[in-house]
């Protein structure tokens, strides 16, 4: 049964699929997004949080991009932080509590509302394939899709079961149906499947737990947005819920020790890989078996709920062990349970078979895209979501593809990582991934990236004149520092010894004091009566622009160095296999990934320096 012809399939509307359908459909293709659950579009399963250390700079860039993620989590911020201000401007990142069921219901008017866009109830059970080319898409109930484009955005629904103690059922994250068959079609196409893990804690009723015995948290005093398209003012007006701190102690430890043989991690239930860099609690206290405590955070999950999330505390253990575990802490003497911690198991594509457009190299028109993709997170899957989704669209529009480099973006990182080196565990965006730390700032996203999102349509032209005429602040206020000239005075040099910096003798140009590390652009505010009054954003990168000019340069310089390697492409129907000169194990890489330049073969785990030779050696022969 033929039920509808469209341009763009999107399988899925959780994060990845709800950015790639807006962006398929923003850009002018006939887009439909299919979901197992109308109530579970945009669902946040874990942590109701946007952001964190390297994932708030994706927000910023999704958002630079035209992508929908920040403007949606502006509007339903409990609370905003920004992580690491103790530390360089690089690894700073903003994180906010969000509202789930608000961040749910707006995400889903937005589709509803977007023109291009229909959102259809189905699970997809299989792919229409027709000589290496996707052609469509069929549901549970026999119903064929016609298609010219695919993006599978599964998330952890797909052929995943839940796990809690001795006990394991199939289901997809917070009690809904699982997709069931999807993953026996993909591995009849030649799909290569893997098994990832992931878990979450325990919901808790607020009224149970004593709050008074517990560090309180409050959020930053000033917000600053996401989305270059929120009023800043009336984010900053919102009243901001506190979130707690909780501690794990000996007790704690001895239960999860006393209980491990219960445990489904440690008794060979579960099959799949978890994810590092976010173990349960057991994984915890086994691994780090010498710590006395683990920090927990206690956080909202919503402004008209009673629930509470206990970061830090997500485990696969029986619910008696549980319950014990949690009335071991302080302040949860009386916890009163309202969601079962559990683990989940689903199956995931292995990314190498992806190019870095995220199409599958085997399948023409076929795309994968967040947790199916191997990664773990909402903001890497919002980021993969809108690459595919943009690339979908730009195919079948006949234009050329968004291919991010590294020294462009986390995103552009985030993607080389996965189709370059694979992962053998759900991957997650860190700062220490990039290369490029210190040009990959969030403040600056919109520099990086806002031009390839004019270009493909997703950023308006009244934004994009606010974005120059933000630049043209910026350019102004350092050229202004750079020429204007601050003599030697008692004030001033009180105010250079009190930072603990040298005083000066001589007149000295403000940007020199500025770039001094103890010295702050508001603190030369006295010594400088010509300031004109700039925005915070304008000023944090000017300062920023100068205190680190150096590094920033040396930086610049080599990307430039690593985008010659780019420049060099390589043909895809090279025969990496009957190269003279490469090592066996660089043959073999070489034609699993085949990778479209030199500078990507480099990035190949298992290539050398000595087999890239070869392959320049090579390239030059053939031209």
């Amino acid at each position: 049964m033929k039920h509808g012809i469209t341009q763009v399939a999107v399988i899925g509307a959780g994060h990845a699929g709800i950015e790639a359908a807006l962006a398929s459909a923003r850009m002018g293709l006939d887009t439909v997004l299919f979901t197992i659950n109308l109530d579970a579009v945009a669902n946040m399963p874990c942590n109701p949080s946007i952001g964190g250390t390297g994932k708030g700079h994706l927000v910023f860039e999704i958002d630079a991009l035209g992508g929908e993620m920040g403007r949606a989590a502006d509007k339903v911020t409990l609370q905003s932080r920004t992580l690491n201000t103790g530390k360089g401007p690089a690894v700073r990142s903003k994180r906010v509590q969000a509202d789930r069921m608000r961040y749910r219901a707006l995400m889903k008017q937005t589709i509803e509302k977007t023109e291009n866009l229909r959102l259809v109830q189905a699970e997809i059970v299989s792919l229409t394939i027709e000589n290496g080319q996707v052609r469509g898409v069929v549901t549970a109930l026999g119903t064929a899709w016609q298609a010219e484009a695919v993006i599978l955005a599964t998330g952890t629904y797909l052929d995943s079961r839940i796990i809690v103690g001795e006990h394991a059922f199939p289901s997809g994250p917070d009690g809904m149906l699982p997709a069931k068959g999807l993953s026996d079609n993909l591995r009849a196409l030649g799909i290569a499947l893997m098994r990832f893990k992931t878990g979450t804690p325990a919901r808790i009723h607020r009224r149970s737990i004593d709050l008074s015995v517990l560090e309180q948290q409050d959020g930053e005093e000033v917000i600053t947005p996401y989305a270059a398209d929120t009023d800043g003012e009336m984010l900053n007006r919102i009243e901001q819920l506190p979130c707690f701190t909780a501690y794990t102690n000996a007790d704690t430890h001895r239960i999860i020790r006393e209980n491990l043989h219960r445990s489904p991690l440690y008794a060979g239930m579960i099959r799949g890989t978890g994810p590092r860099y976010c173990p349960s609690i057991e994984d915890k206290v086994v691994r780090f078996a010498d710590k006395e405590r683990h920090q927990l955070f206690v956080e909202p999950t919503g402004a008209d709920t009673d629930e509470m999330y206990l970061q830090g505390f997500s485990s696969s253990l029986p619910e008696d062990v549980q319950l014990a575990m949690l009335h071991s802490l302080r302040g949860f003497e009386k916890a009163e349970v309202m969601r079962t911690a559990y683990a989940i198991e689903y199956d995931c594509c292995d990314p190498t078979q992806l190019y870095p457009t995220l199409e599958f190299k085997a399948i023409r028109g076929l795309y994968g895209a967040g947790q199916f993709n191997g990664t773990s997170g909402y903001e890497e899957a919002a980021a993969q979501g809108l690459i595919a989704g943009i690339n979908a669209a730009l195919k079948l529009k006949g234009e050329p593809p968004l291919i991010l480099s590294r020294d462009s973006s986390y995103i552009g990182t985030l993607i080389d990582d996965l189709v370059t080196k694979g992962t053998n565990e759900p991957y997650r965006i860190m700062t220490s991934r990039s290369e490029y730390r210190l040009l990959l700032r969030q403040d600056n996203a919109e520099e990086r990236l806002i031009d390839e999102g004019r270009r493909i349509g997703l950023i308006s032209e009244e934004r994009y004149a606010r974005y120059q005429t933000r630049m043209e602040a910026i350019q102004t206020e350092t050229a202004r520092l750079s020429a204007t000239g601050v003599a030697p005075s008692e004030a001033l040099n009180a105010y250079l010894t009190a930072m603990e910096t040298a005083p000066i003798t001589t007149g000295i140009r403000l940007s020199e004091l500025l770039r001094r590390p103890q010295v702050t652009y508001e603190g030369l505010a006295p010594f400088d009566p010509e300031r004109p009054t700039l925005p915070a954003s304008v000023t944090y990168e000017v300062e920023v622009l100068l205190k680190y000019d150096g590094y920033i340069k040396r930086q610049l310089a080599e990307a430039a160095r690593t985008a010659k390697l780019a420049e060099k492409k390589l043909p895809p129907d090279i025969d990496y296999l009957a190269i003279d000169g490469l090592r066996l194990e660089a043959r073999q890489k070489l034609d699993k990934i085949r990778p479209s330049d030199i500078g990507q073969a480099s990035r190949i785990s298992g290539v050398s320096p000595a087999d890239i030779s070869v392959l320049l050696i090579w390239l030059k022969t053939k031209e």
